[in-house]
């Protein structure tokens, strides 16, 4: 796997070129150090996977992330920082990045970077557990989930599963059996085309 590290301290960046690439797994085709050195690097380099902190110097990661993707939507984002703000969070998530997650979080950081190379969103444990805050604060969805085929009932499901209610918890709420539950949650995924309810969370938060 191709990627690139940028990070504003050097030792934070050699320090992980050393551990990912000793994996076998992981080639690192460069490292930089701001979010315009990550602008120039993506472009030259066009890695599969571009881990990147959020506060620099000069350009943040945010700002570059907002570059890149608006010249390549396809580019895979996983943003690695100390930080868990959520003004930061909601940003990483309206801009597309493919995860974030914490540096005290390492060991997931491997798996984390082949699950965005699969297509997958990375969002540690204490990132998700936040999204229903998100979700209560934020404005009304105007995307047309109509057009997907979504019915008014698996709306509703799609909002409680964005809230944290797990399928018995829904069942309950709207008086199904969890089996009825998992059948909708199931053609909810397939219209939508999402992997699993963490993706269904993102996207309804997003949109």
């Amino acid at each position: 796997m191709d990627i690139i590290i940028v990070d504003d301290d050097p030792f934070v960046s050699l320090s992980l070129k050393t551990i990912l690439e000793s994996s076998g797994e992981i080639h690192v085709l460069g490292i930089g150090k701001n979010g315009q050195e990550a602008v120039a690097l993506y472009e030259k380099h066009r890695p599969q996977v571009l881990l990147m902190d959020i506060r620099m110097d000069g350009m943040t990661g945010l700002e570059a992330a907002g570059l890149i993707l608006a010249k390549d939507p396809e580019a895979k984002i996983l943003f690695l920082t100390t930080f868990l703000d959520d003004e930061y969070i909601v940003q990483s998530l309206k801009l597309g990045a493919k995860g974030y997650i914490l540096k005290q979080d390492f060991e997931s950081l491997l798996p984390s970077l082949k699950a965005v190379v699969k297509g997958q969103n990375v969002f540690g444990n204490e990132i998700i557990t936040r999204l229903p805050s998100f979700i209560s604060n934020a404005s009304h969805s105007r995307y047309d989930y109509s057009a997907k085929g979504i019915t008014d009932k698996e709306l509703e499901i799609i909002e409680l599963v964005a809230q944290g209610y797990s399928n018995r918890e829904i069942a309950g709420q709207l008086f199904l059996s969890e089996g009825t539950v998992r059948n909708y949650l199931s053609s909810i995924l397939e219209k939508l085309e999402l992997r699993d309810r963490t993706q269904l969370a993102i996207f309804f938060y997003k949109n």
